[in-house]
């Protein structure tokens, strides 16, 4: 019905309750529209705004090497290209810098300088023997110095095969005799599986092509075509799970080792199992080790990845199990399921006002703006101190950290803001998580975000858009173990192809063979 001045109460009591109910409606009302106009913000800067991760969009890709060539180096010119480094960097100084129009100094473009390690094949190029002849007088000339240009060739790759001929030995003064006389055969030679062609350098590249270079097994066997090489992709995929079995017990030993640290890191990620049809499957994530490493620093550094068919904090928690020290993870509610110290992510909350920012008409002013700005005073100070010692680490923090957590607190209690809107959901996410995100200030061992989980998960996530899915749960089990090896020796410095080589070499030996704490990432040592 209309309200019109006819049926309005004359009562003033209930005159106030109207007007208090339409206040509260229109309030509604507005909360409701400018969390609709922060959507419609948010959603404009996506589709046309400058992202912060630009991605090229498809048709793009096929542009990229026009793209590319059309800046930086110029590839086609051979002034100082490769050029060895001059032996003193001051006699060069000048030809470093390129004067521009305003008279500033910049650094001349170069072109990145080969390894040195490379094999290199030298090619002398000399003048004819009558062109060695002085212009002037006619005399014959010495060798004064030689300019010097180099070429990156490229040798495809070498396949050959190894034949084991074992020679049976009979005896002939036996044969001769019509006796039957013994018969010896020398010794079979170990080999990763028994009656197959596998061989650890042929195993460690297919495992390096699908887990490091995000190629799934169908393409590799296209180009196991190419070299006319019949191996199929279900062969590959049943030597990674005799691979992935063998090597359980050295994931146990890393398992091991993971909790005997007090700060770890773990995060997680979505996986599609065909087999599986009850939901959504993960891969969760757990490791430890600094990002900078410090002298005398003898933290394992280690990725391990665990296979589950669920996001319940029960995976954590049995993962974990005994587990009481520092867990540094994202803001998901699962991990409270573990006995550990949560240690929060300012990263999240940092992206959480980068949202906001971005949903505001005007995105250079504002609320979220000032917290950005105040959070980037933060990681600074972080900055400042990578490769510190712990014990330096916490006395910066609490001298220069905590008093601006301090006051980013104060700011998040008495800012008052729409609770639906980007930047209501901002500050309730660090009120929330508050007691986790001051407790990096605990220990100078632990970082301020959860960014090292996020890069060690991340070549599962680039590899997964490549290959979608697994098929079991059991590749899946078996993707996790080769993951966790593949990171763990990248993240020691070694290379994966030669670690993996090495692994699979040992496993030529029996199980109980085998010294398995020799082969863990952060002890062993390779040829």
């Amino acid at each position: 019905m209309r309200t019109t001045t006819d049926n309005l109460p004359n009562d003033i009591n209930e005159l106030k309750q109207i007007i208090i109910g339409l206040q509260q409606e229109l309030q509604a009302q507005q909360q409701e529209l400018q969390a609709q106009l922060e959507e419609l913000n948010l959603y404009r800067r996506k589709m046309f705004g400058r992202s912060a991760e630009p991605h090229p969009p498809q048709g793009d890709v096929f542009n990229e090497a026009e793209a590319e060539a059309s800046v930086g180096v110029d590839v086609f010119s051979d002034d100082d290209a490769c050029e060895p480094e001059p032996l003193n960097a001051d006699d060069s100084a000048s030809d470093d810098n390129v004067t521009q129009n305003d008279g500033t100094q910049q650094p001349k473009k170069r072109r990145p300088r080969l390894p040195p390690g490379l094999p290199r094949e030298e090619v002398i190029v000399r003048l004819p023997p009558e062109e060695q002849v002085c212009d002037c007088c006619h005399q014959q000339m010495h060798v004064m110095g030689e300019e010097v240009r180099e070429e990156l060739e490229l040798i495809p790759a070498h396949v050959r095969v190894t034949r084991y001929i074992r020679e049976k030995y009979g005896c002939r003064c036996c044969e001769q005799q019509g006796t039957s006389g013994s018969v010896k055969v020398a010794p079979s030679v170990p080999a990763v599986f028994p009656k197959s062609y596998a061989t650890p350098s042929l195993v460690a590249q297919i495992i390096i092509n699908k887990f490091q270079f995000a190629l799934p097994l169908y393409r590799q066997e296209v180009l196991f075509a190419g070299l006319d090489i019949p191996l199929s992709r279900q062969t590959q995929s049943q030597w990674l799970l005799k691979v992935a079995e063998r090597l359980k017990p050295l994931r146990a030993l890393m398992h091991a080792a993971l909790l005997a640290q007090e700060v770890i890191f773990a995060d997680e990620s979505t996986l599609n199992v065909l087999s599986q049809e009850n939901g959504q499957s993960y891969m969760w994530l757990y490791g430890t080790g600094r990002d900078v490493r410090t002298a005398g620093d003898s933290t394992p550094h280690l990725v391990l990845y665990d296979y589950h068919d669920s996001r319940s904090g029960r995976c954590a928690a049995e993962f974990l199990a005994g587990y009481h020290g520092y867990l540094q993870v994202d803001g998901y509610a699962g991990y409270h399921s573990t006995q550990a110290k949560l240690v929060g992510c300012m990263a999240h909350a940092r992206r959480k006002f980068e949202e906001a920012q971005r949903a505001q008409p005007n995105a250079k002013v504002g609320k979220a703006v000032w917290a950005l700005s105040h959070i980037q005073k933060l990681y600074r100070i972080e900055k400042a101190l990578q490769g510190k010692p712990p014990d330096e680490v916490y006395r910066r923090r609490q001298a220069e950290s905590t008093p601006l957590m301090e006051e980013f607190a104060r700011w998040l209690s008495k800012t008052d803001v729409l609770p639906k809107g980007y930047l209501g959901k901002a500050i309730g996410y660090c009120q929330k998580q508050w007691p986790k995100l001051m407790r990096y200030l605990e220990d100078g061992r632990l970082n301020i975000d959860n960014n090292r989980a996020e890069r060690a998960i991340k070549p599962f996530v680039i590899g997964r858009k490549n290959w979608m899915f697994a098929n079991t749960e059991a590749g899946a089990q078996a993707s996790a173990l080769l993951y966790s090896l593949v990171e763990s020796a990248r993240i020691n410095g070694l290379n994966p192809y030669d670690y993996l080589h090495a692994l699979l070499t040992a496993l030529k030996s029996p199980d109980d063979a085998i010294d398995w704490d020799t082969l863990l990432p952060w002890k062993i040592t390779l040829p």
